[in-house]
């Protein structure tokens, strides 16, 4: 039987390239130099850096939707660096929602993607994000191996 353990730390945003995939209605909003349609969808390529029981980077491809309340988000994430000490890859995939009060995501090791120590990788993660953090994003993964 395996144990389960819990990870903790921190994500920082090092860098964020969106671009609009499509503008169903051509109205929007700038914020921050950068154009959000009302209603449509945009592709994000993420990396993160992480500290704390996670020591890494990752690089992240979102599918991001926008329209008036709760809009899909979907991605795929893949870190490199180590958990607890195992060094490694894995990858997770996201799936949750955004809205103007912020994102909220599950996050699924994908099984059979990882390398490494972590290549027998399984597990879990939830975000909850509200607003811009100079501080970095907490997160907890759920993990066995």
């Amino acid at each position: 039987m395996n144990r389960t353990y819990q990870a903790t730390a921190k994500f920082h945003v090092k860098s964020w390239d969106e671009t609009i995939i499509a503008d169903i209605d051509g109205e929007g909003a700038e914020m921050n130099g950068t154009y959000y349609p009302k209603r449509g969808f945009s592709r994000a390529d993420v990396t993160y850096a992480y500290s704390g029981a996670l020591e890494g980077t990752s690089s992240v491809a979102y599918l991001i939707s926008y329209r008036e309340g709760a809009a899909p988000v979907v991605a795929f994430e893949r870190f490199e660096g180590s958990l607890d000490g195992r060094a490694g890859s894995f990858v997770m995939q996201h799936a949750g929602e955004q809205d103007t009060a912020g994102v909220r995501e599950t996050l699924t090791v994908v099984e059979g993607l990882g390398t490494g120590d972590l290549a027998s990788l399984r597990g879990k993660a939830s975000i909850d994000l509200s607003g811009h953090s100079d501080d970095g994003f907490d997160i907890a993964l759920d993990y066995d191996m």
